[in-house]
């Protein structure tokens, strides 16, 4: 079992300090007293307590000289300790002072014991959030590793260090990039590193629900709200409760379900479909979108004041082709990943074969370098590395039939087959609908069935799962 945590009590009041004392053991935690500044400042020099709870007004040495102290010498002390100051009523201005100087919060008293408690546990937390944000780091400069996200290149570096800046805060952050640049993997990521890493984590594709259905998807229904809805049906957010919503493909969600969100991420508050009671959400908002959001703006597919609210911070993914210098230990992590999906033990890549792969233009970017990754390692003979001839037929061939030559055309070459040149206009309106299948549909004139079909007879499904 680990540790109790350990929290020092400054307080020059002997009631007070003893009563402070039984109260936060009685909470499972582990206690020590000091009647003033300067002895709080001896004790947690050698004690080393995670949180300190301290009064602003004590003889010798106050809580402000205290919380100086503390920051002059933070380096020779245990990282991340939280000071919680407690004041007397009318002296809120100081206390703000003693936020600006570091402390974590303040609390008026007489002591509000349920405020106390909430406050000490999400101390507690942080603390131990920012624990392991520095094993991250530590790993991080070691290996170039970052959850399931891999790199050392400039762009992936700069994105590693925004993670870890903005994991343990819960503001919403929009995360960009081409289909299959691992915008998933961030949202885990920064679900992984926060403070709600042990609630749910919920990914929603809104680009796979039918416009009827979102809004039900999405914050749930009473029975009976509309027709089929026999049963309550808690939403996405409220299975996320306490923990984080990634909401995928953003922009091709309906208007009026955007404006409800909208109204959800304002007031933290959801009213199921069918019901006229509202309930508080707790849930932290990623938004993912393969398109430029601000075009989607322009365009009319995503609305302006929900994209000003979701783009707090935006995390945009670089397609990999930009960062090839990357790929070696991209293509390392991956052989070790499916080498224990599949209980092989394929030993590495040939060096022809990972030329081959720095000449590829990677249309599916880090996702279809996974597939590509697993297939070859299935092929793979044991305690042997991965060769070309583990490679499909067509790996590379996709790219070439695809390249147009201008933004809106497509060459076909003489002698070309009418299912090669097919194949070309698929792709390249696939391309241009930014990877939306359900448009692309719409300006070939074929079903989605039809569209789905045919990439599968490309071998190219794999290539698109999830999007």
């Amino acid at each position: 079992m680990p540790s109790p945590v350990k929290v020092l009590i400054a307080e020059d009041e002997p009631n007070a300090l003893a009563g402070l004392a039984e109260l936060i053991s009685g909470w499972g935690y582990r206690t020590e007293t000091a009647r003033d500044g300067v002895e709080a400042w001896e004790k947690a020099q050698t004690w080393d307590p995670a949180i300190i709870v301290t009064d602003l007004k004590m003889p010798r040495m106050d809580g402000m000289g205290l919380l100086a102290k503390l920051a002059e010498h933070g380096s020779a002390l245990s990282n991340n300790m939280a000071v919680v100051v407690l004041t007397a009523m009318g002296s809120i201005q100081s206390a703000v002072e003693a936020m600006k100087m570091g402390a974590y919060d303040f609390l008026p008293k007489p002591v509000d014991a349920t405020r106390l408690k909430t406050i000490l546990t999400n101390a507690t937390r942080q603390r131990e959030t920012a624990m392991e944000l520095e094993v991250v780091r530590r790993r991080l400069r070691e290996t170039g590793v970052l959850g399931q996200l891999v790199g050392s290149s400039k762009k992936m570096r700069e994105i590693f260090s925004l993670i870890e800046q903005i994991a343990p805060s819960t503001v919403p952050v929009l995360i960009t990039g081409e289909s299959g640049t691992g915008k998933e993997l961030v949202a885990r990521t920064l679900h992984d590193l926060s403070p709600r890493k042990a609630r749910p984590f919920v990914a929603v594709n809104c680009a796979a629900i039918p416009d009827t259905l979102i809004e039900s998807e999405i914050f749930g229904h009473e029975k009976g709200a509309f027709t089929g809805a026999i049963e309550r049906r808690a939403g996405c957010f409220e299975l996320a409760s306490g923990g984080t919503l990634l909401l995928d493909e953003v922009g091709e969600m309906p208007h009026g379900t955007q404006a409800k969100l909208l109204r959800v991420l304002e007031e933290r508050k959801l009213r199921r479909l069918g019901s006229r009671a509202e309930q508080e959400v707790d849930v932290r908002v990623l938004a993912a979108t393969n398109r430029d959001p601000r075009r989607a703006v322009a365009e009319g597919h995503l609305r302006a004041d929900l994209y000003y609210r979701l783009n707090v911070f935006n995390i945009a993914m670089p397609p990999l082709r930009e960062h090839l210098d990357d790929l070696p230990a991209m293509v390392e992590a991956m052989v070790l990943e499916m080498n224990q999906k599949h209980g092989r033990r394929v030993s590495g890549v040939s060096a022809s074969m990972l030329e081959r792969f720095k000449a590829h233009s990677w249309p599916g970017n880090a996702r279809e370098l996974r597939n590509t990754i697993e297939r070859a390692v299935i092929l793979c003979p044991d305690d042997s590395p991965l060769e070309a001839a583990h490679l499909p037929q067509e790996f590379g061939r996709e790219a070439a039939l695809a390249a147009p030559v201008d933004a809106n055309s497509i060459t076909v070459q003489v002698g070309a087959t009418v299912d090669e040149a097919e194949r070309m206009l698929i792709l390249r309106t696939l391309e241009a609908t930014g990877q939306n299948k359900t448009r692309a549909a719409e300006i070939l004139g074929v079903s989605l069935k039809t569209l789905h079909n045919k990439l599968k007879e490309y071998s190219l499904a794999r290539h698109e799962e999830k999007t």
